[in-house]
């Protein structure tokens, strides 16, 4: 259900909360926060907004996040949003072989920077999602993180756009 930015710009702090705190993955103190900024005058100031609140927030809390989020291809429990965007890459309906080879890259990826792969899926296939795997395990732990921040900002960015309307 899309709900209007003049009508979340009026909502108490909890109503905020309740209809924004799963953008970024079961981490609802990010619209907390956001929350102290309105009134919004668009969704990408919004975003821009929300984007500062996890910016600004502690290595510490940014790795948190992070750790929030699904392993790809998983069948482990995650938020709705994630469930429906890995469907919309066919994350869901892998092969024995594919889900396989997302468990192998999993655990790599874990094993080297300890938190998961994070990928705006919406913008990926199967195939190239797998060859963004392999790319991005050569990366340095600061680069991945920053990279895991940016895809997290993008997932957020399409989820509003799915939740609020100008």
């Amino acid at each position: 259900m899309m709900i209007s930015l003049t009508e979340l710009n009026q909502m108490s702090q909890d109503e905020f909360v309740k209809t924004l705190g799963a953008v970024f993955e079961d981490t609802p103190a990010i619209a907390y926060h956001a929350w102290y900024e309105r009134p919004f005058k668009n969704v990408a100031q919004l975003h821009q907004t929300m984007v500062d609140v996890v910016r600004t927030a502690s290595q510490d809390a940014q790795i948190e996040l992070i750790q929030a989020h699904p392993d790809l291809g998983s069948k482990a429990k995650m938020a709705m949003a994630s469930v429906q965007e890995q469907a919309g890459a066919g994350l869901d309906r892998l092969t024995p072989e594919e889900y396989d080879r997302f468990l192998s890259l999993n655990q790599a990826y874990k094993n080297k920077f300890d938190f998961p792969f994070i990928i705006a899926v919406k913008n990926h296939t199967k195939d190239s999602i797998l060859a963004a795997f392999e790319q991005r395990l050569q990366n340095s732990i600061e680069t991945e993180r920053n990279q895991a921040l940016a895809e997290i900002f993008q997932i957020a960015k399409f989820r509003l756009d799915a939740i609020v309307s100008q």
